[in-house]
């Protein structure tokens, strides 16, 4: 998606650590209208599978599945990082290690909300080392669901983990694979 990564070229920030910050547009303030290009974009490259549900983990995916899900349709499912109230006894739970934050979180998703009637794409802003798509596939696992495949606004390709997961036979469609990071910026997959 050119319009991505033209957005990163202009508005993103490399920090040290291979961190990108997409804070203006895409995390911490959400440009509204590219969000839902973003969604739109997802379910056409989805358009012919049948997913029931749209699956990500809180909280930066949260936009994203919500624009995917309204783009197909179908409901949007958010993993939770932390034990509330409101979240159910019986849940389906995976252990993320977050590089971002560097601890690992239990995440969980309310049984009702996932079932084996259910067809599932996961959405999520970045991949890196594939911990948070590897967690919600065990999710969806655990549920007996169908798993149609991810999207990822942006991959860190250089990382690797989209190529090893697209080696095991999951299909992983990433909008901007960002094959090199450096003050300099950024350099992309052809």
């Amino acid at each position: 998606m050119k319009a991505l990564e033209q957005k990163i070229l202009t508005e993103g920030k490399v920090l040290p650590g291979n961190v990108l910050k997409v804070g203006s547009f895409l995390n911490q303030q959400m440009d509204s209208d590219f969000i839902m290009e973003i969604g739109l974009e997802i379910a056409r490259l989805y358009a012919a599978e049948k997913i029931t549900k749209v699956l990500t983990v809180e909280s930066s995916g949260i936009a994203l599945a919500v624009a995917a899900g309204i783009a197909l349709h179908v409901p949007s499912v958010f993993a939770k990082k932390h034990k509330s109230a409101n979240l159910s006894k019986e849940v389906y739970t995976a252990s993320v290690y977050s590089f971002t934050h560097g601890e690992t979180y239990e995440i969980a998703v309310a049984k009702e909300y996932l079932s084996k009637e259910d067809t599932v794409l996961i959405v999520d802003d970045f991949l890196a080392n594939g911990n948070a798509l590897r967690g919600l596939m065990q999710i969806i696992k655990e549920a007996g669901a169908g798993l149609a495949g991810c999207a990822v606004a942006i991959e860190k390709g250089f990382q690797g983990a989209g190529d090893e997961l697209r080696a095991q036979g999951i299909r992983i469609e990433s909008l901007a694979i960002i094959d090199g990071m450096s003050d300099g910026g950024v350099t992309f997959r052809a």
